[in-house]
């Protein structure tokens, strides 16, 4: 019998001031089994650093055709692709070719081996913008991870403050490409 993905719901309370953009989000977030807290975490954020309309969770992780998260519009182009992790070369080449936009957001600890070793690769494809969470970010979102889960985030100037009850996190992203 094959695992079934864990439902997580939440709630967050969106302003971005730096894209006049306020929404109460109400997400619904499948995590498949062999995805841990921390990249569903770094899923949620993305999503929210890209919040519109729009923009849905994809397949991702159990299917290779459909980006972790996408902004697909009424005429059934792909917009804006978002990825996670440490991905080759491949990937990301195929998710160019087939959208407008493709977002890479990074986590973990050899980020900058990866980085070291893709970079010159990854810098031929003009489509691609690559951001990446400090490992430290990265473990306090996993630390928040629950079933259940309910966000004040406000975004401006290039930083994201989430509070979750009496926690405060501050997510400031490095820039790759």
């Amino acid at each position: 019998m094959a695992l079934k993905s864990t439902i997580n719901k939440a709630t967050i309370h969106l302003s971005d001031m730096d894209r006049n953009y306020y929404d109460t989000l109400q997400l619904t977030v499948a995590q498949h089994p062999s995805e841990t807290d921390r990249r569903m975490m770094i899923r949620l954020i993305a999503f929210v650093l890209n919040a519109n309309e729009h923009l849905q969770f994809g397949k991702g992780v159990s299917d290779e055709d459909e980006a972790a998260i996408w902004q697909i519009n009424y005429s059934e182009e792909i917009e804006l692709w978002i990825e996670l992790g440490q991905l080759d070369e491949k990937r990301l080449k195929k998710a160019c070719n087939r959208s407008q936009q493709v977002k890479l957001y990074c986590y973990g600890s050899s980020v900058d081996t990866w980085w070291q070793q893709s970079q010159s690769k990854l810098n031929q494809f003009n489509k691609l913008s690559i951001e990446s969470f400090s490992e430290e970010t990265a473990q306090t979102l996993e630390l928040l991870a629950d079933r259940s889960m309910e966000f004040q985030i406000s975004i401006q100037d290039g930083q994201l403050w989430l509070t979750s009850g009496d926690e405060t996190l501050l997510i400031e992203l490095t820039k790759l490409k």
